[in-house]
């Protein structure tokens, strides 16, 4: 087993022992990025030099102070991957577009900060969907991840690189960011733990926006509680971004008992319909079954206006989209056409050059609904819809702690198989574009594999700032049936 297999604390602690220097476990993670990129493609740019520059740093330090676990940084030498639409002084921030070339952002996105902080080490930024716009992550302009549990399929997007690189061991904790599921989706298809957090738990600050009400930096690692000790890191109040709440943090690793007796569950019974794989509505069953038998209690609850939810989230997050994209203009950072003599020709250039057909298709969408004709008939009553989704939450939760549901419709789909069928697509996300729209939490889960060896996820979410219930109830199942499998491409 590879060391960067374990979870983060056996890392930290044979770090802090000395048993293994910084400089080795991030020299094992390189290697592993650098062996397995040209058969993933999960990674844009591996910094090599800066990150083994880093971890010498870390044991410089560590060797200078005693190595007393309490006081020790967090994350001391742990290896971590950044989705290329999160800000890292010095590294590329590409956003897997053209448009943005070879910029490198001047300064550290807050969640990068705080990590840092903590020890962390980065070793490279992950290829995603161009601006964070796909489900399947075929919309980089630098060609697709490649699942690493069958090379022919996709692992998911817009986050498929950082999802990628945690499931095959490369990492052991990986950010991505979800819009409409872009954690959760990839951490199902590729068999990780993936969290996106209530808005306004993490900071956006350093991440490059695609539809401003709706991202939210998510947290990809193999198990529960390393995704509990990074978002004790990352979240919290950050006076850079409006957005975030000035909610108390609490020690998410400490609420991790087990004991979720007399929890109640809430079952959307009307999602496990029609459109759902049989294999993922069965595997997603059963999990129900082993949460009666850890003592919770099944609870049927509706959330009626869910079967809006794809339209309305793709009407808003084009729109917001549509505005957010206007910057990228050729004049001021990124990529700039060539041969062209005058102003609006060099914008019109640009934007045809250096946008992919993705990033193009709802930059027209989000203008159309925004259009003074249509406005009042699709985003003003889009908003109101994503009011009666916010309604139905709130009612649900007077009856349930969590709700469980899928994650994905289906296992991980062949690359190529819905590209050209733009609507099915979209339709990926039906399960967690509610989240988002609402602003709740979210998390998949792993909980088995199909027929063909692919992974199935399930997704509890959760009211606002509840990520504690929904970490003790993954944590809890996680212990009653483990999830074990390994990739075939996975780090040795």
């Amino acid at each position: 087993m590879s060391e960067t297999t374990k979870d983060i604390e056996a890392l930290r602690n044979r770090v802090l022992s000395g048993e293994v220097k910084a400089g080795a476990l991030v020299e094992t993670s390189v290697k592993a990025a650098e062996a397995l990129n040209e058969t993933l493609n999960a990674f844009l740019e591996i910094d090599r030099a800066g990150a083994l520059a880093r971890a010498g740093e870390i044991d410089g330090r560590l060797s200078l102070s005693n190595r007393d676990s309490a006081s020790a940084p967090a994350l001391a030498g742990i290896p971590i991957a950044i989705k290329d639409n999160i800000c890292v002084r010095g590294m590329q921030t590409s956003c897997g577009s053209r448009i943005l070339g070879d910029y490198h952002p001047p300064y550290d996105a807050t969640v990068i900060e705080r990590l840092l902080g903590a020890g962390a080490v980065v070793i490279g930024k992950t290829n995603c969907d161009e601006f964070a716009m796909g489900s399947s992550n075929e919309n980089s302009a630098f060609g697709p991840v490649r699942n690493p549990w069958d090379t022919a399929r996709v692992p998911g997007g817009s986050s498929g690189g950082s999802a990628a690189a945690v499931a095959a061991g490369i990492v052991p904790v990986a950010l991505g960011s979800d819009t409409g599921g872009s954690v959760r989706q990839p951490a199902s298809l590729c068999g990780v733990v993936g969290l996106k957090p209530t808005y306004g738990r993490n900071s956006r600050y350093g991440l490059v926006a695609f539809a401003s009400s709706l991202d939210q930096v998510g947290i990809f690692a193999r198990s529960t509680v390393d995704i509990a000790r990074v978002l004790r890191i990352t979240a919290g109040r950050d006076p850079r971004d409006a957005t975030t709440a000035d909610v108390p943090v609490p020690d998410y690793t400490a609420e991790l008992t087990n004991d979720i007796k007399g929890a109640r569950l809430g079952f959307p019974k009307s999602l496990f319909g029609e459109g759902l794989d049989a294999e993922v509505r069965s595997s997603v069953e059963a999990v129900v079954d082993v949460y009666r038998e850890l003592g919770t209690e099944i609870v049927e609850v509706e959330l009626p206006h869910a079967q809006y939810s794809i339209a309305v989230y793709y009407i808003i997050a084009t729109a917001e989209a549509s505005s957010n994209l206007a910057r990228f203009d050729g004049v001021r950072y990124g990529f700039r056409a060539e041969d062209a003599p005058e102003l609006r020709q060099m914008y019109r250039k640009t934007r045809e050059e250096g946008f992919g057909p993705e990033v193009k298709r709802r930059i027209m969408l989000g203008t159309y609904v925004l259009s003074a004709g249509y406005y009042d008939a699709y985003y003003r009553k889009a908003q109101q819809v994503r009011t009666l989704l916010k309604d139905d939450f709130r009612k649900a939760f007077e009856s349930c702690d969590a709700i469980i549901t899928p994650t994905s419709p289906t296992p991980a789909f062949l690359i190529g198989e819905k590209v050209d069928n733009p609507l099915a697509m979209y339709l990926n996300d039906i399960y967690t574009v509610t989240a988002n729209l609402a602003g709740v939490p979210g998390l998949n889960v792993p909980c088995g594999l199909s027929s063909n060896r692919l992974p199935i996820g399930f997704q509890l979410l959760g009211y606002y700032w509840s990520e504690s219930t929904l970490l003790k109830l993954a944590d809890a199942y996680e212990t009653a049936r483990p999830f074990t499998e390994r990739p075939p491409i996975c780090a040795s």
